[in-house]
């Protein structure tokens, strides 16, 4: 079978019997173009059934109308609902995302990035991740930016974020109100800027409440659920007694939650957990997991509204978002 003929802008001209560049006045909807010859030009391309190369005339007009979408773990659901929240936004917008997964690696990140720029994206949304403020301001010098689910500091008016000391403090608060005063916490990433502020919300909480903070009741995880495992085998390991978990996320608190039942540790009878972003299955851990919800997907769309607004010259002020506590049977009240 031969290929088909790609049909070209002489190909039209000549079955319309007009120029190239009246062909490309007429594509481009230009008034400029005699109302004949417009006719002309539409019944060729109709006849020779011409599909127009979006990307080669948006590039011709200075740009692809792509937004690139950076992300951290496409299979995470808090990052599934950022991103989908971002799609929703972008739709009917004339702009398409371009998603490339950072995979929590700086190295990885970096090159998604420069993928991304070598692809000639309108603008970069880049969800989470290492980004810090010299390079972000490096960035957006030539592509317009925005960063959601993290702040980046002295540049807010660029930032969709939660107010993770907050959120943070306000977990733990709610354990302390329940009566718990060895409080563990799981934390996510190290480095990582929202593990890192929900770790300070936590700490201000226990001072605010005067109960002396304990070092050996806090593990490092990744934010995936095996370290959520690997958290609750090391407190058994250091022989720390403690009657309630906060993980810095869901993932983690449902290791803790299978790590606990592989010890025959019931929950929240013996020990409470609480979790962090009120992923979909949250609801059906066994006891359903009492956590903070994030507002992800109003986040993905409230990034991509603030990209938009910067492409088209009317920037919008966002401010930092709350958190809210889903309170289920997963933690109990101490007497």
């Amino acid at each position: 079978m031969q290929p088909t003929k790609k049909i070209t802008i002489q190909d039209i001209a000549e079955s319309a019997w007009v120029s190239k560049s009246t062909v490309s006045r007429v594509l481009n909807d230009s008034a400029l173009v005699n109302e004949s010859k417009r006719k002309a030009v539409l019944a060729a391309i109709r006849r020779l059934n011409y599909q127009p190369n979006a990307f080669a005339r948006s590039l011709a007009g200075g740009r692809s109308m792509t937004i690139g979408v950076v992300t951290q773990n496409i299979g995470s659901p808090f990052y599934d609902s950022v991103t989908q929240g971002i799609i929703a936004r972008l739709s009917g917008s004339n702009y398409s995302p371009i998603f490339v997964d950072g995979q929590w690696d700086q190295k990885i990140e970096t090159a998604g990035i420069r993928t991304l720029l070598d692809r000639n994206v309108d603008g970069l949304i880049l969800v989470g991740g290492f980004t810090d403020v010299p390079t972000f301001d490096q960035l957006s010098s030539t592509t317009p930016t925005v960063v959601v689910a993290r702040e980046l500091v002295g540049r807010a008016e660029h930032c969709i974020y939660l107010d993770n000391v907050q959120a943070g403090y306000d977990a733990t608060k709610f354990l302390i109100d329940a009566g718990h005063r060895k409080i563990a916490h799981i934390t996510g990433i190290k480095d990582h800027q929202d593990a890192a502020r929900r770790y300070a919300g936590y700490k201000q909480a226990l001072a605010d409440a005067n109960i002396e903070f304990d070092p050996d009741l806090v593990v490092e995880g990744n934010f995936v659920s095996q370290s959520g495992v690997l958290g609750v085998e090391t407190l058994l390991l250091r022989g720390v007694s403690c009657t309630a978990i906060f993980a810095a996320n869901d993932e983690m608190a449902f290791g803790a939650r299978l790590a606990l039942y592989r010890r025959g540790i019931r929950v929240p009878e013996d020990v409470s957990i609480f979790g962090f972003d009120n992923q979909p299955h949250s609801a059906y851990m066994t006891p359903p997991l009492t956590t903070i919800a994030q507002p992800a997907a109003l986040m993905g769309e409230s990034a991509a509204e603030m990209l938009l607004g910067i492409l088209q010259g009317n920037p919008t002020e966002q401010t930092a978002l709350k958190a809210e506590l889903v309170i289920r049977e997963s933690v109990a009240h101490i007497r």
